[in-house]
């Protein structure tokens, strides 16, 4: 792979603006040089308002983040109050108010899984404190196991864009131009993805009982008391699509875990925090992870904030040894971002949004298998949730994905964002081989209203109709 394709495919796409002008002009480094993206001089509710007029219906809350839509009074008082009372204090000597009452609100939403949480600013940083937390655990242990270096995870998965979490991610294009900078203490196993690794004849419960032979394959090939953690997405988002796993899936691959005395890590930074319909993903799979990842949701976008969840188990071993964690960074636990949080959580409890999360996506999934399950280039429409994916193929029958020349899933973005079909899908690339296949995902605020997933269906449906109808295919 050329440089080149690395660098337009890593990219949200040399053209996700075309139309727009030219970025010359900019002084931000924008995703790509060649075009300024179009510019939100507002915002409200479901919409994001541009400066050219159009009003666009934001129906992936960014990337998954905008789950009280936009413009929501209360989370903006609480940061003004938590901005009046203390905008920061550095976590190595303070703590705050904020900071307590959000982590204990987390801790207590497990029902006693997890007994600590840490704040930090991204999904990436939440992966990398991951990571780290792993390796400790191991060599916290008595006695220690220094040989624990190792990490399984699977293909094409995608855990953020720092060295580290680009490890253990396993999508191909986004490793490719830092490839040589990654660890090789990293590997990947076939994910659940039963529209693309279902056999013919086979049924669901062999299809898990492979996977988890080709985890434990691979326990067994790099060595089974080398590995400190197996990490999964428990529904899978950027990097597959909205794929769910079948009931059993996660409790077989935890089993093969703990086979070998290895950790699970569940990274729900972007399947998280209610997406998918409960709190946590993990609570639909029959298990609990070791250590837990979380983001977007988290804060609704109004505040960069992140985090992980510890388990019991966990937190004893290392408060049996050392009685610390050995990271820290400048703006963890920062107080407005934790205001925050905290605020859109408990107006998430106080709505009842969850419920609002099952029923209107359900709704809308339903919909959209209405509406464009049956049309020749949609292979399938899948999710959980308000969580929601689309693939595409260029064959519906032999699921031959499209050329990756052709970007099908970032064209039928910018389609969307023309006047006349104005909604915001979020595109993206590799969910055959972490190269080639195309999907978009649809991952509205949870407050929406049938209307609005009617409102979503039609303009889904009639993008992607439009698009194909000018595509020769």
């Amino acid at each position: 792979m050329s440089l080149q394709e690395v660098i337009t495919q890593n990219s949200v796409s040399l053209s996700a603006t075309a139309g727009n002008t030219r970025a010359e002009g900019s002084a931000v480094l924008h995703r790509t040089l060649r075009e300024r993206p179009k510019t939100v001089i507002g915002s409200s509710g479901n919409y994001l308002h541009l400066e050219n007029g159009q009003n666009i219906f934001d129906a992936t809350g960014g990337a998954a983040v905008s789950c009280l839509g936009h413009g929501n009074e209360r989370v903006k008082q609480a940061m003004m109050a938590q901005l009046d009372a203390n905008a920061y204090c550095y976590s190595l000597f303070f703590s705050s108010p904020a900071g307590e009452k959000l982590a204990k609100l987390l801790v207590d939403s497990t029902g006693g899984v997890m007994t600590k949480a840490l704040i930090v600013s991204s999904g990436s940083e939440a992966v990398e404190a991951a990571l780290k937390l792993s390796r400790q655990y191991f060599m916290e242990l008595a006695p220690p196991q220094p040989q624990r270096v190792r990490f399984i995870a699977r293909k094409p998965s995608y855990h953020g864009t720092t060295l580290g979490a680009l490890s253990v991610g396993g999508h191909v294009t986004r490793r490719a131009l830092f490839e040589p900078m990654l660890s090789s203490n990293f590997s990947h196993v076939s994910p659940f993805n039963p529209y693309r690794g279902l056999r013919d004849g086979e049924d669901m419960g062999a299809y898990i009982a492979r996977l988890a032979q080709e985890l434990d394959d691979e326990f067994q090939r790099v060595g089974p008391d080398t590995v400190c953690a197996f990490f999964a997405e428990p529904v899978v988002g950027a990097a597959l699509g909205c794929v769910a796993a079948a009931p059993g899936y996660f409790q077989a691959m935890k089993a093969v875990c703990e086979r070998y005395g290895a950790l699970m890590v569940m990274d729900e930074v972007m399947s998280g925090m209610g997406r998918t319909g409960t709190l946590h993903a993990w609570e639909q799979e029959g298990v609990s992870p070791d250590i837990q990842t979380f983001g977007k949701a988290l804060g609704a976008g109004y505040v960069p904030i992140a985090g992980l969840l510890v388990s019991k188990k966990v937190v004893d071993v290392l408060d049996k040894g050392t009685g610390s964690f050995a990271h820290g960074q400048t703006y963890q636990g920062h107080p407005v971002a934790c205001a925050a949080a905290f605020e859109v959580q408990t107006i998430m409890k106080e709505q009842n949004l969850l419920e609002n999360v099952r029923e209107m996506g359900q709704y809308l999934g339903d919909l959209l298998k209405q509406k464009i399950d049956s049309h020749p280039n949609v292979g399938e429409v899948r999710g959980r949730g308000l969580f929601w994916g689309i693939e595409f193929v260029k064959d519906k029958t032999s699921k031959e994905p499209f050329d990756t020349s052709l970007g099908v899933a970032q064209a039928i973005h910018n389609k969307g964002l023309q006047p006349g079909h104005d909604i915001s899908v979020l595109p993206a690339m590799g969910s055959v081989d972490g190269v080639r296949g195309d999907h978009v995902i649809i991952s509205p605020a949870y407050n929406i209203t049938k209307a609005d997933v009617e409102t979503i269906a039609d303009r889904v449906q009639r993008v992607i109709e439009d698009y194909f109808a000018s595509l020769s295919v």
